[in-house]
């Protein structure tokens, strides 16, 4: 008997679960990556604004171009290697469901983060630059078929920055720097949706309706117990964004600078794939019905296009660097990113209703680097820096695609000169990521499960960046 059975409830559910993606798309600030020269990592990035020893300046601040007497082209690359390990602390399984294979594994991974930049002084007063970046990105992959696979599996975001730049002395203490932004953003997002939970209400709900019988409802579940759906969410977008510098020298030896860059404003379109599982060999008696309510599922779970307004916070600099001796150098930096401005993420079918709404609740943050340089002699100088970086995540909207929590940087580097027009800068940083814990159930253990559990998290930087004047 073929039963007219949508369980379009149930499978919207199930759909929103699985796109708890707001965690990557939002980047925070284990997505949002610092590493935009090399030279500033040895630093810590202290005092990033008000440095301006390179063409990376353009990024930081685009006023420091100013100091920079010749043309020059910076190339820069960062090995980051992120750890996130989950440890189990008590979570519960989803409707008809094993609790999972395992903790996930390594939750990172390696990744290559390039920079470029080029400066070109039109005369003593004015200046023009061009950057291309990398400001938001990362990947977190855990193992398929564990326990957290209806909260996330792979995460990976990817960005692309490009800032034509000027900048203007005004005087000889004081500059100005104006750049505009064009970004570019591309994620793609997997989790598994609870196939046999969505049978299983499935089949309640047709023996409340009279279709079922009740005493078929322990074949049902048993017949489908384990079966996962795949789902991918891909999409990308552009937007555009400005920034705007200043940097005052007290002296040559001393100078400050501010540095605001806009958020931006994403409508990032794609699309959602369910890959659906195949049903195994059924009881002939209980295939019509099974089939049947598989068949509404498949119908609710469909594939199709996908929006989302995401919106990336401003961030203020100020920043001091100050020349103490002839071997040494001090400089610290105070930064601000607006983060409060993200609440949630919410995903819209294009035609039909939310597929999914994730709770952010991102608060504000500040990060603090202080930083000194010691030259050896005329061409090597040794560099070092501390940072304490604030993550925007709070405790009870942390998921696994984010489980990121405060942080404490320390770093080391090396210039070597070997010539006027050829300047190799090398950084390695070593980051403490505070212990943090995820209990969620994405709104129905039911369905999704309740991840509960403890993260230890860590990263290494390695940089290394050319810098040629001619």
């Amino acid at each position: 008997m073929r039963m007219p059975f949508r369980p379009n409830r149930v499978a919207l559910a199930v759909a929103g679960a699985t796109l708890a993606l707001a965690a990557p798309v939002a980047f925070g600030a284990a997505f949002a990556l610092q590493e935009n020269n090399a030279s500033g990592l040895g630093n810590a990035y202290a005092g990033g604004a008000a440095v301006a020893e390179d063409a990376s300046t353009v990024w930081a601040n685009p006023a420091g171009m100013s100091r920079l007497k010749q043309r020059e082209a910076v190339q820069a690359i960062h090995f980051i290697i992120p750890s996130n390990k989950f440890s189990d602390d008590g979570s519960q399984p989803a409707v008809n469901q094993p609790l999972g294979d395992g903790n996930g594994g390594d939750a990172g991974g390696l990744n290559v983060i390039p920079n470029l930049y080029l400066v070109v002084p039109y005369s003593q007063q004015l200046s023009f630059g061009l950057g291309v970046n990398v400001p938001f990105g990362l990947t977190t992959e855990y193992d398929d078929g564990w326990i957290g696979r209806y909260h996330g599996i792979k995460s990976q975001v990817k960005t692309i920055n490009v800032q034509p730049s000027v900048s203007w002395r005004v005087n000889d203490q004081f500059s100005v720097g104006l750049g505009i932004d064009f970004q570019w953003i591309d994620a793609r997002l997997t989790s598994d949706a609870n196939y046999s939970g969505a049978i299983a209400q499935g089949a309640a709900q047709a023996v409340a309706a009279g279709q079922l019988p009740a005493a078929a409802v322990p074949g049902v579940l048993a017949a489908t117990r384990g079966l996962d759906s795949r789902v991918t969410v891909k999409g990308d977008d552009t937007a555009w964004g400005w920034n705007i510098g200043a940097l005052y020298e007290f002296n040559p030896n001393t100078r400050v600078g501010a540095h605001y860059r806009s958020g931006f404003k994403y409508d990032v379109r794609g699309d959602v794939d369910f890959n659906h599982p195949t049903l195994p060999a059924l009881p002939p008696a209980l295939a019509p019905a099974i089939n049947t309510i598989a068949n509404g599922v498949n119908r609710a779970l469909f594939n199709g296009d996908v929006h989302a307004d995401i919106e990336v916070p401003p961030i203020v600099n100020l920043s001091m660097f100050h020349r103490v001796n002839d071997r040494w150098d001090v400089m610290a930096d105070v930064q601000w990113t607006g983060w409060s401005t993200l609440k949630d993420l919410t995903f819209i079918r294009n035609e039909g209703p939310v597929l999914a709404s994730t709770p952010e609740n991102f608060d504000d943050v500040w990060r603090f680097s202080v930083g000194a340089n010691y030259r050896v002699n005329d061409r090597w100088m040794l560099r070092g820096g501390l940072a304490f970086d604030e993550s925007p995540v709070n405790d009870t909207d942390r998921t696994p695609r984010l489980p990121d929590s405060d942080r404490t940087w320390l770093s080391f580097g090396a210039q070597y000169k070997h010539s006027q027009n050829l300047i190799i800068d090398g950084g390695f940083t070593y980051i403490w990521v505070d212990d943090s814990t995820v209990n969620t159930n994405a709104g129905s253990t039911a369905q999704y499960g309740l991840l509960r559990g403890n993260y230890n998290s860590n990263v290494v930087i390695v940089s290394i960046q050319a810098a040629l004047r001619f």
